[in-house]
């Protein structure tokens, strides 16, 4: 399992979430607090927004994160007020590629997963099977991870060019379903974890998900507040009477201030606004 962060309010520098708060993404990479396997080295991945450019800025590398001299570089650079960012540690058999670190991005949309899809090796092929040429396409990698996206994107539909949270969501969830339905085509119990995260750059939605009752998935925490920043010396969560302004999403907390963070339930969705509204919700299913 892999680790992750979505970011969404105020402009941050890149560096205050990827490397300056006390357990920053880049720390979770070589020092999981929430894995069995502390380490995440397997590639890692950032994508950003800028001001009035719905098309995300992507930075890639199998370069483990914490040793890549340009992502320190140039996120001690960019100022951003949606950014996701990823650390992987690959699927055992999946590839160690450039096309395979998350997030993936096509058009205004950034994907993120952290989990696996059990039965990917018998499924694969019925995810494909129910794409258009265009979402077909998209596909450059071998991971689970990028057939999900592309599987959502089909959802989605003509909705895409410019989705309301409402489309986003049902997309979401049907995206789960279809993986659920062709995992019970294959008669295949093994368990699946899809947590699961897409922004446009207004909006962003993340799960947490398992298939299995009796299993976990992977862990989710949600901060929100005015500001992220720095305060006597620790970066905390800033709450104040301006209201809700920002809010962030985190595989582990970045801080150890417990009290701003709050453990996503398994199997809810967490949504976040143009406005970075956010709510939390079950997960409802028709399968």
């Amino acid at each position: 399992m892999c680790r992750f962060l979505a970011y969404k309010g105020n402009d941050i520098l890149m560096a205050d979430l990827l490397m300056n708060a006390e357990h920053s993404l880049i720390t979770q990479s070589i020092h999981s607090r929430e894995r069995d396997e502390p380490l995440n080295g397997d590639g890692f991945g950032v994508g950003w927004y800028l001001e009035k450019d719905p098309v995300p800025c992507l930075f890639t590398s199998v370069i483990p994160a914490w040793s890549n001299a340009n992502l320190h570089r140039i996120s001690e650079k960019i100022r951003s007020s949606c950014i996701f960012a990823h650390v992987r540690a690959a699927t055992s058999g999946l590839l160690v590629s450039d096309v395979n670190c998350h997030p993936f991005q096509h058009g205004k949309f950034l994907w993120m997963h952290n989990g696996m899809i059990g039965p990917i090796d018998k499924i694969r092929r019925r995810m494909r099977d129910s794409l258009s040429d265009e979402h077909y396409d998209i596909i450059l990698g071998t991971s689970d991870s990028e057939h999900s996206f592309a599987v959502f994107l089909e959802q989605l539909g003509k909705d895409k060019e410019s989705p309301t949270m409402e489309n986003m969501e049902k997309a979401l969830v049907a995206t789960i379903e279809k993986i659920l339905h062709w995992s019970n085509e294959v008669d295949d119990d093994s368990a699946t974890y899809l947590n699961f995260a897409v922004t446009d750059g207004e909006k962003m939605l993340v799960s947490r998900f398992v298939s299995d009752d009796g299993e976990e998935p992977p862990t989710l925490y949600v901060s929100c507040g005015s500001t992220f920043e720095l305060h006597n010396g620790d970066f905390r969560m800033k709450r104040d009477c301006q209201g809700l302004q920002t809010a962030l999403v985190s595989s582990e907390p970045l801080t150890s201030v417990r009290e701003d963070w709050l453990e996503v339930p398994p199997n809810h969705l967490v949504t976040i606004s143009e406005n970075n509204k956010v709510e939390m919700k079950p997960i409802k299913l028709a399968v």
